[in-house]
């Protein structure tokens, strides 16, 4: 449900707050400009007894900063006239009678009133019964125009634009849309991202996001770089666009209030935002990508298809000009945004990419592969400059075979570049192992809970600094480790259901985790 507001009352809006700051000659303008006048006092019951009690100088100072139509202006200055005659004031009666432009109306259009008045001003003397006929007096003349000028203004509470807007800001910080403690550009509409909170591990479920149907589910889920968005992409092809701190649909979003879903044909198995979190790209398990635009779920550019197999994972280059991908079908590739046609390809895994992300200063692409090995590579050569074995550097059984293909070892599901430490990559593979390396390939540190089956793990999150890793497993548990010891320091037990995957907020300690059931579980420190 939306809310239409008049472009004329956001103009009165404004006029009110130029009046209320002595800026007459831009209110004046705006008026002349818009042909849309303020129509406001500061009282109308003040207002109506200044004309009951005939303070003519009052009356007129506000009716002419008002917008009143001619009838009840012609009738108002009709009246002052008479009481400037009988009060033998004949030199103001006359020039209000032959020099304003209400009189000169009148006289068009009411020429027998003008002579009527005309021929009162002439005479020597005051005929009330002429002034006043048909048994009308002063105070009923003046009670009639009261009510008549009293319909057209209105009275406004003081600095009413700007509560407005305060009224506005609080309503968005309490549906979570604009973040507490923040500072908040007015003018752009965008919270100033602070990174205040320090790391801590997300220890309790605060909300849950719960897909309607038995076989709806979310297949991938990601947040925006700016901390404001949770998106997720769902088995049927939905893309919704949460918010994350009540686990409800962002209705701001006029396609979501209007339950116009942005949506894919087939699987949406990954997301990225842009670095300004105002592009959503997605893959689909068909091979096709979308580019959208989040504030109004316009479909900017569509890849199809990209890859001849599903989209596995997908990244947007810092500028948002360009679109990195990796499928099932072995490839990675960069597409063009603006063009449309693929700028590079990478090839050289042996069998499914499951994860691609850029280096910190964009000049590497690193890749996790189901054939066991992450491979880094020159963006603008496309050359591999090293591939990586991670189990050969542990315990590993030499020649361990991958059950999806590979010879190096298990499935790698995922890679990270590690917050304020780039050189640095943690890498999750299907066993009960992660591994901390340099890209390089050095391995520096390794993290387990020691469970020798049914508890490998199937994807992984960095905290906002770094300091913790995070991972979800077979069991359904999300395991929490401290990076600089290795330890384990936290289980949590989420769900029965088996857990597909983990997005990490990018500013405050919160988690989303995504089952099969069609639950989003929201977690926080």
């Amino acid at each position: 449900m939306s809310l239409e507001i008049e472009s004329s009352d956001v103009i009165r809006l404004i006029e009110q707050f130029l009046k209320e700051n002595n800026l007459s000659r831009t209110l004046q303008t705006l008026q002349e400009e818009s042909s849309i006048s303020l129509n406001t006092v500061e009282n109308v019951d003040a207002f109506k007894k200044d004309i009951i009690d005939g303070n003519w100088d009052s009356v007129l100072t506000t009716v002419l900063n008002a917008s009143v139509p001619a009838k009840q202006l012609g009738d108002l200055y009709e009246q002052i006239i008479v009481e400037l005659i009988e009060m033998r004031e004949l030199g103001a009666a006359r020039s209000l009678l032959r020099q304003t432009e209400p009189m000169q109306l009148l006289k068009a259009r009411a020429p027998e009133r003008f002579l009527r008045l005309e021929h009162l001003v002439s005479r020597t003397y005051f005929d009330i019964k002429e002034a006043y006929p048909d048994g009308t007096t002063k105070e009923k003349r003046r009670q009639a125009i009261a009510k008549a000028l009293a319909s057209e203004v209105s009275t406004v509470a003081p600095a009413r634009l700007l509560t407005l807007l305060g009224q506005s800001l609080k309503w968005q910080q309490q549906q979570g849309l604009v973040q507490p403690d923040t500072a908040f550009d007015l003018f752009r509409g965008t919270t100033q991202v602070v990174k205040a909170e320090d790391d801590a591990v997300p220890t309790k479920q605060y909300s849950l996001i719960k897909f309607p149907g038995k076989k709806t589910y979310a297949e991938s889920a990601v947040f925006s770089q700016d901390g404001q968005l949770l998106a997720t992409g769902s088995v049927d092809g939905f893309i919704e666009i949460w918010n994350y701190l009540t686990g409800k649909l962002r209705k701001d979003l006029r396609y979501q209030a209007e339950e116009n879903l942005i949506a894919m044909d087939n699987s949406v198995i990954s997301l990225a935002f842009s670095k300004d979190s105002e592009l959503l790209a997605s893959g689909s398990t068909d091979g096709v990508i979308a580019v959208w635009k989040v504030a109004t779920g316009h479909c900017q550019r569509r890849f199809s298809p990209a890859h001849s197999q599903g989209v596995t994972s997908i990244a947007f280059n810092k500028d948002g000009t360009q679109v990195l991908s990796s499928s099932f079908d072995h490839s990675i590739k960069i597409h063009g945004l603006k063009s449309g046609k693929i700028l590079k390809e990478f090839r050289g895994h042996t069998s499914f990419v499951n994860n691609i992300t850029f280096s910190a200063d964009m000049a590497r692409v690193i890749s996790a592969s189901s054939d066991g090995t992450v491979k880094v590579w020159d963006t603008k050569s496309t050359s591999c400059i090293a591939t990586i074995s991670p189990q050969t550097q542990v315990d590993v059984p030499k020649g361990a075979l991958n059950p999806i293909g590979g010879a190096s070892g298990q499935t790698v599901n995922n890679v990270i570049v590690i917050p304020n430490n780039p050189d640095q990559i943690l890498v999750c593979s299907k066993t009960n192992m992660l591994y901390l390396l340099n890209i390089r390939g050095q391995m520096l540190k390794s993290f387990t809970h020691d469970k020798k089956s049914g508890a490998d793990f199937i994807s992984a999150a960095i905290s906002p600094h770094g300091d913790f890793v995070y991972a979800v497993a077979e069991d359904s548990v999300m395991y929490a480790f401290n990076i600089s010891n290795g330890a384990l320091v936290n289980e949590l037990k989420l769900t029965e259901a088996e857990i597909i995957g983990i997005a990490s907020h990018p500013y405050s300690n919160i988690l989303a985790v995504y089952d099969e059931k069609g639950q989003v579980m929201l977690c926080k420190a």
